[in-house]
C-alpha cells in the first residue's frame, strides 16, 4: 500500500511541475503562432520550431470589432480547413472552390487561393473571429506578404500555405501577437552538428 501511495505522490509532482513550466501543454502537439510585429508565422512541433513563414496582417491594423478588417490577437484554434486536394493557385470563394486558378500577383485580382484555415476565437478579445471570416489563407497578391495587407485574415504565398495545411489539423491551437516572433519561440538546442569546435 506504501510504494501505491508513494508512487501516486511522484506521479502527481511530476504532473504538477509539468503544468507549472512556462511553455504551454502546447508543447507536447503542433501549435501556431503568428508575430504581427515581425509580419511571421511560426509552427512549433513538441517544443522544437519545425518551420517559419512570412505573412501579412491587416492593413488597418489589429482588433475583432464587426466590420473593422482588422486582424484579432489572442488564442483561438483552427475550427475548419478548406482546399485538399486543390492546386496551388486554385480561387475558394466563400469556402468553396470555384475552379479558376490563378497565377501569383495576376493584375487586378486578390481572391482567397489555394487551402483555408478558418480560425475560432477563444477570449473575448477575438470572440468574433469565426462569424468575421478570419482565415490563414493563400493569396494572390504574394509581392505584398511581410506587409501589412490584408482585411483582417492572415495572408501567405500559396506554397507556405499548402505546406501549413499538411502540417494542422481541426483544433490546432492558434497563437496571434502583437509581440516579437522570438518571444514565443522554443531556445534552440545545441547539437554536434551546430558546434564549431
Amino acid at each position: 500500500m506504501n510504494v501505491t501511495r508513494q508512487s501516486f505522490r511522484v506521479a502527481a509532482l511530476m504532473l504538477t511541475l509539468l503544468l507549472c513550466t512556462s511553455r504551454s501543454l502546447f508543447a507536447f502537439g503542433t501549435e501556431i503562432i503568428v508575430s504581427v510585429a515581425d509580419q511571421e508565422l511560426a509552427v512549433i512541433s513538441r517544443g522544437k520550431t519545425v518551420a517559419r513563414y512570412p505573412v501579412s496582417t491587416s492593413k488597418f491594423g489589429i482588433g475583432d470589432g464587426v466590420g473593422t478588417y482588422r486582424t484579432p490577437l489572442g488564442t483561438m484554434y483552427v475550427s475548419g480547413k478548406v482546399g485538399d486536394g486543390l492546386a496551388s493557385g486554385a480561387v475558394i470563394k466563400s469556402r468553396i472552390p470555384t475552379g479558376e486558378v490563378i497565377a501569383p500577383n495576376s493584375p487586378g485580382r486578390d481572391p482567397i487561393v489555394s487551402r483555408v484555415l478558418w480560425l475560432r476565437g477563444k477570449e473575448e478579445q477575438n470572440r468574433n473571429a469565426r462569424e468575421r471570416c478570419i482565415y490563414i489563407h493563400g493569396t494572390a497578391e504574394e509581392k505584398r506578404i511581410g506587409q501589412r495587407a490584408s482585411f483582417g485574415c492572415i495572408r501567405m504565398r500559396s506554397k507556405d500555405v499548402i505546406a501549413l495545411y499538411q502540417r494542422v489539423h481541426i483544433g490546432t491551437p492558434v497563437i496571434i501577437s502583437a509581440k516579437r516572433i522570438a518571444e514565443f519561440l522554443p531556445p534552440e538546442e545545441v547539437t554536434l552538428l551546430a558546434r564549431q569546435d
